[in-house]
């Protein structure tokens, strides 16, 4: 399962960070590291970018790259 396929409310814990290494460099700076229990907070009307919050700041994180965050 992955990020992008959380509804609002729903958390999950992260098995891995996967795609572009630049990408998953900022995501590790932005605080999603492995281990960290992560929950989605909204989703835009039309359904991309989506709000979540975990690691560190409340983050919103395109459908794509979400699709990046695998869970546990």
């Amino acid at each position: 399962m992955t990020l992008a396929e959380l509804t609002p409310g729903q958390s999950g814990r992260i098995a891995s960070v996967t795609g572009e290494p630049a990408l998953v460099q900022r995501l590790y700076e932005l605080g999603l590291c492995d281990g960290d229990e992560v929950e989605v907070l909204a989703v835009a009307p039309l359904g991309d970018p989506i709000g979540v919050r975990g690691g560190g700041p409340r983050l919103s994180l395109r459908k794509s790259d979400a699709h990046g965050v695998i869970l546990e």
